[in-house]
């Protein structure tokens, strides 16, 4: 069989259909493939809570707000500091160590408040966050991703763009002269060539695939757990890559959070369903150590935003891959510990049982880093809404920030693992979107967004600087290839 289009998406998260919006907002026929079933669809952005972008006080956030009381506004303006590009380019130059691309991280920063400004103009909407007291996430995806995603959907319905259903993309089609003109599809038993004048790819990173994770992020990669769905095997990037495409970024490091220790192997998106349920993200404000009761990070270097996604990995480095996170009755107090109603737990009053309840392999040494840390804590304020410099220093390694003693029983401790959300090496891509081959130059009508972009992320990730460089590049994307369609330059 054969189906005609203008531009074809590859892919139904959010940077796939951005690209099919912004496609349509050119004028060009859209079809999008996507390989999950309808009941599944969405990706891993539908397991999401926001996108990070830069904004100038409230004035900014207001006009993409949706049925919020007044009475939160205020709560919200009391919080709220700029956010500027500045601060968004620093933060991604400062996670990545200067390691990310420039111009693509330029561009990021640039077009993220018009990306999310066109985005509430097709019914897009946000809602204060009371989960985080960083200045870049106030505000979040009403509803949830599960909902941002329904979102997409509505307006690509009333646009009239087609979302084909477990359908499978297996390989990327070209003519003589080296344009892409298509994809070979599988759905259901029938393999489908869909024509088209552009192709988009949106369709994930490799997260999924056991064997590419062993391929290209080494030795235990292959058995973590999945923060997100089973559907991101690497198909998009190996067609592409079939085609003589140039990897670009880091391919051996990942997104890589703690996650509760009986999380399911991955998650299917649906209505209340996130990606945080099995996130334990309190950690900046208590201790982490090993199964030999010994702490390995500085759990309060900086906002949790800007360390959690490189945190996951320090823990598989652990042995055994498990670490505990520890916290008092004082920080139970202070409400410091928080999205943990429904985790794994273990409690004790004296830390010689904790110990014993935990399986720590050296009791001993599991009180001592305890007693050093506390000894260890300097004079401060401690404040959870700001880098409040109060320390645990002398010890290695130290704690910047949130240094608060572990001392008044009863002590809860929860077991975490790592979970993995989505991989950094990707495709190279010009400022326009466009695929690169692995001789610098254009493939012709082969577009790339979202997780396939490579060059962005190297070890480490800021908060959802993910999303919205999907949303931006899949509007890049989706813009530049209707154009070219509707231009003839085939």
């Amino acid at each position: 069989m054969v189906a005609d289009t203008e531009v074809l998406v590859v892919g139904a998260g959010n940077a796939a259909m951005a690209a099919a919006v912004a496609a349509r907002e050119q004028g060009a026929d859209v079809v999008v493939l996507e390989k999950a079933p309808k009941s599944q669809r969405g990706g891993n952005s539908a397991l999401t809570v926001h996108m990070r972008f830069p904004y100038w006080g409230m004035e900014d956030l207001v006009p993409l707000l949706s049925d919020v009381e007044e009475e939160e506004k205020q709560s919200l303006a009391e919080r709220v500091r700029d956010y500027t590009e500045s601060d968004y380019y620093n933060d991604i130059m400062t996670v990545t160590e200067g390691r990310s691309d420039p111009t693509l991280a330029g561009i990021l920063v640039s077009e993220a408040y018009s990306t999310v400004s066109w985005m509430r103009s097709y019914g897009h909407a946000w809602i204060p966050s009371h989960e985080s007291p960083t200045s870049a996430n106030v505000v979040s995806f009403n509803g949830g991703g599960f909902a941002m995603q329904g979102r997409w959907f509505s307006a690509a319905g009333r646009l009239g763009i087609p979302v084909h259903y477990e359908t499978r993309a297996l390989e990327l089609l070209q003519d003589r002269a080296g344009r892409v003109t298509g994809v070979l599809a599988r759905t259901g038993n029938r393999d489908v060539r869909y024509k088209s004048r552009a192709v988009i790819l949106a369709c994930g990173s490799f997260e999924s695939s056991p064997e590419m994770r062993a391929k290209y992020l080494g030795a235990g990669w292959d058995k973590v757990k999945l923060r997100g769905v089973p559907f991101n095997t690497g198909d998009g990037l190996n067609m592409a890559l079939e085609l003589g495409a140039q990897p670009y970024g880091s391919w051996s490091t990942c997104h890589a959070s703690p996650q509760d220790s009986n999380r399911p192997d991955y998650d299917i998106p649906g209505p209340g369903v996130s990606g945080v349920y099995w996130s334990r993200y309190s950690y900046p404000f208590g201790i982490m150590v090993n199964v030999d009761g010994c702490r390995f990070v500085d759990e309060g270097e900086t906002w949790r935003g800007l360390t959690y996604a490189k945190t996951g990995r320090a823990i598989l480095s652990q042995p055994g891959g498990l670490a505990f996170q520890i916290f008092d009755a004082e920080q139970r107090r202070k409400g410091l510990i928080r999205g943990y109603e429904d985790a794994t737990v273990f409690k004790s009053n004296t830390l010689e049982s904790l110990a014993k309840k935990l399986e720590i392999r050296d009791v001993r040494a599991f009180i001592e880093t305890v007693h050093q840390f506390n000894d260890s804590i300097q004079d401060g304020e401690f404040h959870p809404f700001c880098l409040d410099g109060k320390s645990a220093s002398g010890i290695t390694p130290p704690k910047s920030n949130w240094a608060l003693p572990i001392a008044i029983p009863p002590f809860e401790v929860y077991p975490t693992i790592c979970g993995m959300t989505f991989t950094y090496g990707g495709l190279k891509i010009t400022p326009s979107a466009e695929v690169l081959h692995e001789s610098d130059r254009v493939i012709p009508g082969l577009y790339a967004a979202g997780e396939m972009v490579g060059g962005l992320w190297h070890d480490n990730y800021p908060s959802g600087s993910g999303m919205m460089a999907g949303a931006v590049f899949g509007r890049i994307a989706g813009t530049k290839a209707a154009q070219q369609s509707l231009s003839g330059n085939n």
